[in-house]
């Protein structure tokens, strides 16, 4: 695979700015599953700088599950740029999934959570994923259930 296609792969699985992409592959000596991982890892170092930034900006994802499940999720974020952006509003929908079929107590207990999508994923680390593309802070405020 031509280069050009490997950076385009990655861009297209990972949603990583394409200077991320060239630079992952070319610190994995041009093996895409390393770079991938390369990314998930730059993606939670940024998290970590951002995790000081106040967060005073979001959306509240409400779904309801066969009539019979309810959940509403807070979550925020620094601007309400990133707030309207389809990669905020997919995480919340899918946070509000994962209270929906895992019942977690607590946001502290959601975040230690396996993804339920992908449990090589905790929803922490997905959120952290998300903040590195996103290039904000990210936080689940709070969530409730409520269950027929």
């Amino acid at each position: 695979m031509a280069d050009i296609e490997l950076v385009r792969k990655l861009r297209e699985e990972t949603q990583a700015s394409i200077a991320d992409c060239r630079k992952a592959l070319e610190e994995s000596g041009g093996d895409y599953k390393k770079a991938t991982l390369w990314l998930a890892k730059r993606g939670a170092e940024i998290a970590e700088k951002k995790a000081d930034r106040q967060t005073s900006q979001g959306l509240v994802e409400a779904y309801v599950h066969s009539g019979k499940v309810g959940v509403l999720v807070t979550l925020a974020c620094e601007t309400d740029f990133v707030a309207r952006t389809e990669e905020f509003k997919n995480l919340a929908h899918e946070i509000a999934l994962q209270v929906s079929a895992m019942n977690p107590k607590d946001v502290s207990e959601l975040l230690k959570q396996e993804y339920i999508r992908d449990a090589s994923v905790t929803i922490e680390s997905l959120i952290k994923q998300t903040i590195g593309k996103l290039g904000e802070n990210i936080v689940v405020k709070e969530f409730s259930r409520l269950e027929l």
